[in-house]
């Protein structure tokens, strides 16, 4: 018997990656995908739990889909990631309609979760069923040879998770609690999983982690970043090789010299520093200060001068004056960073920082993140426009037929977090395929032009 399979999955990239390996890891004709919920025997909802907002995306997506026992065909409701990991008790208590849970380390035992679930409905007097429904493994396992996924969506990129878990223990941060210790990937399956995502048409790498700089150290006894580096950017078909997650005190001058020597990295780097105050990061539990921010920027730059930065910021967190706010946007304004983010704090359950005394109003936070967000726009919006007149390489991401014209992102411009590149061509474009465009306008984040 063949079992319909739909999943939902939430929250980061790096989630995203897991779903794709659970897809994977089904195997046919035991069990068929669906991309329609009302059509599903089984449902999967890979949950996230890294705020307040996704803990809450989660728990109405997981009610949602629950419907679908009374109004589709679904026979079992099961809850993956952070969710389930952080709140085991609490998911099953609250919401019975959940019918078995699996662990963030636990995903390669998928099938056997969904097996014991369906004999749970169908023979219930077992006894032994009830604990096998629900599974969870040691926060240091890595599921291992997992380099097989199936595509979702049509994108020309793809995401390539290197390493899981985290060491750094920042004060307002439960990754490790839900995703464990830092654990490298071999590199050997990193290149055999990579080849795969290029021969099913992937010619775009988003290199991901909690940190990727620190790529290596735990099995190889130093970082390894660069040396990956160059063994992806010899696979066939692969254009572009880009970087995110990268922790600026892990940031080395062979890094940034290996992208400079490799055409097909990106000369993009996201460095979230989350703050520029001394006193802040301190408290924070960052591992760096403004000094060192400024020396490693201006290292990154002195090497890579069309290096596009992104980074992100915290607003809010507990026990931050008006001045230091205030400090972080001058420092905003005199970093210039090419991209950037904010998030409002979030308290965060078992943390250090959810206990610190000195909580700021929740709408103040959201204020001064607002005031960020305004200052870094006139210098992103200033940056854009030193952009026309330019040639830009641009990977094409499709065609909007009601405005008649392609869209497609440049090296400065990461998937759904960017800008994009509006062209037109009198020549039909693949979607994934490389032109050069004259970039005649730009309109905020994003800029317009001719094809060369």
């Amino acid at each position: 018997m063949s079992y319909t399979v739909f999943f939902a999955s939430l929250g980061c990239d790096k989630n995203l990656v897991d779903t794709e390996k659970m897809m994977a890891l089904l195997p046919s004709p035991e069990f068929v995908l669906t991309e329609d919920e009302s059509e599903a025997d089984v449902i999967v909802v890979n949950t996230c739990a890294f705020i307040l907002d996704a803990k809450q995306e989660s728990i109405e997506t997981i009610i949602e889909l629950a419907q679908m026992k009374e109004n589709g065909r679904c026979k079992v409701l099961i809850a993956a990631g952070c969710l389930a990991q952080r709140y085991q008790s609490e998911l099953k208590e609250e919401i019975p309609e959940v019918d078995a849970l699996v662990g963030t380390t636990a995903f390669d035992s998928l099938a056997d979760v969904i097996r014991n679930a369906i004999k749970g409905m169908t023979d219930p007097k077992e006894d032994d069923i009830a604990p096998e429904s629900n599974v969870f493994k040691p926060l240091d396992h890595l599921p291992k040879d997992l380099t097989e996924r199936v595509r979702t969506g049509f994108s020309p990129y793809r995401y390539l998770k290197i390493a899981e878990g985290c060491n750094k223990r920042c004060t307002y941060c439960a990754i490790p609690d839900m995703r464990g210790p830092y654990r490298s990937v071999p590199m050997e399956e990193l290149i055999a999983e990579a080849e795969l995502l290029a021969q099913d048409g992937a010619t775009e790498l988003i290199l991901v982690a909690q940190e990727t700089t620190l790529y290596g150290v735990d099995i190889y006894g130093e970082k390894k970043l660069p040396e990956l580096l160059h063994k992806l950017c010899k696979i066939d078909g692969i254009e572009w090789i880009r970087l995110m997650y990268c922790y600026p005190e892990e940031i080395t001058k062979e890094l940034i010299e290996a992208m400079k020597s490799e055409p097909k990295v990106c000369h993009y780097l996201d460095i979230p520093i989350q703050h520029s105050d001394d006193d802040v990061l301190k408290k924070m539990g960052r591992r760096t200060n403004q000094k060192e921010l400024i020396e490693k920027i201006e290292m990154i730059r002195g090497i890579l001068p069309d290096i596009a930065i992104r980074t992100t910021l915290i607003s809010g967190f507990p026990g931050e004056t008006i001045a230091q706010h205030k400090a972080c946007i001058d420092f905003v304004k005199r970093m210039r960073f090419d991209r950037l983010g904010v998030f409002p704090y979030s308290e965060e359950e078992n943390t250090p920082a959810a206990g610190f005394d000195d909580q700021i109003d929740p709408e103040e936070r959201i204020r001064r993140a607002d005031e960020i967000m305004k200052v870094s726009e006139g210098v992103i919006f200033d940056k854009n426009k030193e952009r026309i007149g330019r040639k830009m390489q641009v990977i094409v991401e499709g065609y909007l037929p009601e405005d008649g014209c392609y869209i497609g992102r440049s090296y400065r411009d990461a998937p759904e977090i960017d800008g994009l590149v509006f062209f037109e061509s009198e020549i039909e474009r693949l979607t994934s395929e490389t032109v050069w465009v004259n970039i005649t306008e730009a309109n905020g984040y994003d800029l317009k032009g001719d094809i060369v």
